[in-house]
């Protein structure tokens, strides 16, 4: 791990975390850039669909890190990228594909355990193998660990908490750094997640779910804003341009 890449590590500080506003271009990155953020990271969401994507890797990786090269040459801070599955069907396809987006600058990836087609789980295992292909290029991953996403809010639980310690327990094991695990919305369950994961963990934000200041109470170490920046964007961009249009009505 470079210094770059350590000192990025170095802000996962559970009860004082960092906190990302997610940015799709170089124009929002420079934005949150002078808002006083300390680290920058795009999201998936916002940058397939500001390019004319849908999210699930059907944005090119070529197209993906060019955005990504255009993203480093406003900013300073470190940056990571939102690399979704990997982008690759196999572990040494996604070593391969990480290993372009740490040569282009990035200090990190966020790395999901399920399939972008089929939304399916990788057996623990294999999202494992993909794990430790992208750790091999240095950076600082972030696994995302999607179990709350695949199940229904009512069946969420403190089982549900120990099912993601134990696939998180797999991917330190490969080389994972922190453990994303968006879409848990009870404080108690956040809490039991922070105490179980062997990494710093990282939560995602949103109706229903406990804000900034909460999270760091309970010891979340990273906490990230998705596609929601994008969303209010293009809203408020939306609601600017029919007023616009209604002007002379």
């Amino acid at each position: 791990m470079n210094n770059r890449v350590k000192a990025f590590g170095d802000l996962h500080v559970p009860g004082d975390p960092l906190v990302l506003y997610n940015i799709w271009d170089a124009g929002s990155a420079k934005a949150v850039s002078e808002a006083g953020a300390k680290a920058i990271a795009t999201g998936s969401w916002g940058v397939a669909c500001a390019l004319g994507f849908k999210d699930g890797e059907t944005l090119p990786l070529d197209a993906a890190l060019e955005n990504l090269e255009r993203i480093l040459s406003v900013t300073d801070l470190p940056v990571t990228i939102d690399m979704e599955a990997g982008y690759g069907a196999d572990p040494a396809a996604v070593g391969a594909s990480v290993a372009r987006a740490a040569s282009a600058g990035a200090v990190g990836i966020n790395i999901e355990d399920k399939d972008p087609v089929t939304r399916k789980l990788f057996e623990t295992a294999d999202a494992a193998a993909r794990i430790g292909a992208a750790a091999a290029s240095g950076m600082w991953i972030n696994a995302r660990a999607d179990l709350f996403i695949l199940t229904p809010k009512e069946q969420h639980d403190a089982a549900l908490v120990d099912a993601v310690a134990e696939r998180a327990k797999a991917y330190a094991d490969a080389g994972a750094n922190s453990l994303f695990v968006p879409f848990i919305y009870d404080a108690g369950l956040i809490a039991r997640l922070c105490e179980k994961l062997p990494l710093p963990v990282n939560i995602l934000v949103g109706d229903g779910i406990p804000d900034i200041k909460a999270l760091a109470s309970l010891g979340v170490a990273r906490i990230s804003h998705g596609h929601g920046p994008w969303a209010k964007a293009m809203q408020d961009l939306g609601e600017a341009a029919k007023q616009a249009m209604a002007s002379l009505k």
